[in-house]
């Protein structure tokens, strides 16, 4: 029997996310399926594997043949260079200690790599918000300039209208008082 180890998608249009699978070769890709042995979500940044190991590494060693995409995912997570060590161990090259020392040193070095890529994706979505933050500062110290100019040009107008009234009041009252304090010029009588 060819069995394969592949992904079987889920998740709506335009979000897959898959399960990665043992199968038959000729089973159709989201079927049937011997055993599920991780889950691959390419959705996040970087995508999210959750694999179990050891599974995954006795499938490859008995012969289970991955898809393309998979054959990454499996070497990315170090299943291969696992069955590599192994094969040197088998052969004799060096003992099963030092072939665990060395896979942990590689292990390290991804997971260091892999924390690294995060923590520069975290600081460049920081930068990011940090630059839309300084930019809408700048924009509203302008609107509130602009709205300071208007409210500072009303009350220069509202100001001069008031003197305007003000000046105007004066003067009527100035004109009233005016034609009350002159003498009233006596009357000529009429001629008859």
């Amino acid at each position: 029997m060819a069995t394969r180890i592949r992904l079987q998608r889920h998740g709506r249009k335009g979000y897959a996310f898959y399960s990665i699978v043992i199968a038959h070769s000729q089973a159709p890709r989201d079927g049937r399926f011997i055993e599920k042995i991780g889950t691959y979500n390419p959705n996040t940044n970087p995508a999210t594997v959750e694999l179990n190991f050891e599974r995954a590494l006795h499938w490859v060693m008995t012969g289970a043949q991955p898809t393309d995409t998979v054959r990454s995912i499996l070497s990315r997570e170090g299943v291969y260079m696992k069955k590599h060590l192994l094969g040197g161990v088998q052969k004799g090259a060096f003992d099963e200690a030092a072939a665990d020392a060395k896979f942990d040193a590689w292990k390290k070095s991804k997971t260091a790599a892999l924390a690294a890529v995060k923590t520069k994706a975290a600081d460049a979505k920081k930068e990011v918000n940090k630059a839309r933050l300084e930019a809408e500062k700048k924009v509203n110290e302008v609107k509130a300039k602009a709205l300071a100019e208007k409210k500072a040009a009303e009350e220069a107008a509202k100001a001069a209208e008031e003197a305007a009234k003000a000046a105007e009041e004066a003067a009527a009252k100035a004109a009233e008082q005016a034609p009350a304090e002159a003498p009233a010029a006596p009357e000529a009588p009429a001629a008859e």
